[in-house]
């Protein structure tokens, strides 16, 4: 289950709230955006290893993957780059039809 979320303020102050509760969690943020892209650079989103998540980095066109990932990445400890545009063939499996590219970068919080 997830929600949109009013900005920077709000996913912090929900990844520190998770933290603290002892959920293990990992923050996505936009680093980068080419064409048009659905957010822009900073969108965050984070994620639990439930996969349960607050916030967006696509509008919904590439959160599933963000979330598959995150959650690789909250059993290995391995933050992520993931790069996600209609030149990739998982663009349109993934949502991004629309054209241009969206770069993520996917950290756990420690």
């Amino acid at each position: 289950m997830g929600s949109r979320m009013n900005g920077t303020a709000d996913i912090i102050a929900t990844t520190a709230d998770w933290h603290r509760a002892g959920r293990r969690v990992a923050l996505a943020t936009v680093v980068r955006t080419w064409g048009s892209s659905p957010l822009p650079i900073g969108s965050q989103m984070v994620v639990d290893d439930a996969g349960t998540f607050a916030g967006s980095v696509s509008g919904g066109c590439v959160e599933g993957a963000v979330i598959a990932a995150a959650r690789e990445i909250l059993c290995d400890g391995q933050p992520r780059l993931l790069s996600f545009g209609v030149s990739d063939e998982r663009a349109w499996e993934v949502g991004l039809s629309c054209g241009g590219q969206i770069a993520i970068f996917v950290e756990p919080v420690t």
